[in-house]
């Protein structure tokens, strides 16, 4: 079976990614944190020694894996399916300069991710995924519900009327695993969507429904948004931005078929 070396292993699409692979791999995870048959090894660490690998599967920050591969010897690497995000667009333009600079190091990642592959003969496929969730760990969706699950309240912005693609880590996996031998996918960035495009208002209140017990939504007029985002400028500017991707090249190339927004797998069920 090929060797698949999965950086991001923890993190929710690594959660779904690897049994996936399990049963034609050998799946080596690697982790910070010592766990039981993963490899305890630090990406950034650059004393660090690595198995050698036919394919690796780079599921965390994506220019801590580019610096990763430029620097390390990887002679049995052919293939490379390396997660991005949709930020590296979508934040180019932003107010806040903080946000402009983030989307700059995703470019600069790919494009480094590009570069050394090809280099070395390395065959690549990099994804743009946008929203994710369904892992109860992303750092957007997931927070919003365990704040209204807490205190059974919720501010809802008035007019956030840009809409939203939230997609499945779940389907973000299975992606990883239908491009691996798929040629047409050779060379190529994707965005990646969930399949359905909801209003951003829309999506919260679809959220709220699916915390069990109520939550009082407090409508916040657009003056009192303003102030309260102030510092938080390219926040205030994306409530009405269409954050969305084109999904139309991963359905061509290899059959990628989101499912709809799953407010009820945003937290992860108890027991």
């Amino acid at each position: 079976m090929p060797t698949i070396l999965v950086f991001g292993a923890s993190g929710a699409i690594g959660r779904f990614a690897l049994p996936l692979f399990a049963p034609d791999h050998r799946v080596l995870p690697v982790s910070r944190v010592a766990r039981r048959g993963w490899i305890a090894a630090d990406l950034t660490d650059a004393a660090s020694t690595w198995p050698d690998a036919e394919i690796v599967l780079s599921l965390g920050p994506l220019d801590a894996f580019a610096a990763w591969l430029e620097r390390t010897p990887t002679p049995a690497l052919r293939r490379i399916v390396a997660m991005s995000s949709m930020s590296a667009q979508t934040k180019r333009d932003s107010p806040d300069p903080a946000e402009r600079a983030l989307a700059a190091r995703l470019r600069d990642a790919e494009a480094q991710v590009r570069a050394a592959a090809s280099a070395r003969g390395c065959a690549w496929t990099i994804f743009r995924p946008t929203l994710i969730y369904g892992a109860g760990i992303d750092k957007t969706l997931a927070p919003i519900a365990r704040f209204a699950q807490r205190w059974r309240v919720l501010p809802v912005p008035l007019g956030a009327s840009g809409l939203r693609q939230p997609v499945q880590a779940a389907d973000l996996a299975a992606a990883c695993k239908m491009v691996l031998a798929n040629a047409a996918t050779l060379g190529k960035t994707y965005e990646l969507g969930g399949g359905e495009r909801l209003r951003f208002d829309a999506m919260i209140r679809r959220l709220l429904d699916a915390v069990p017990g109520p939550v009082l939504r407090i409508p916040i007029p657009d003056p009192i948004v303003r102030v309260l985002a102030r510092r938080m400028p390219g926040a205030l500017a994306r409530l009405r931005a269409d954050l969305i991707a084109d999904n139309a090249g991963a359905v061509r190339d290899f059959g990628y078929a989101p499912g709809p927004f799953r407010a009820d797998a945003v937290l992860p069920r108890p027991g």
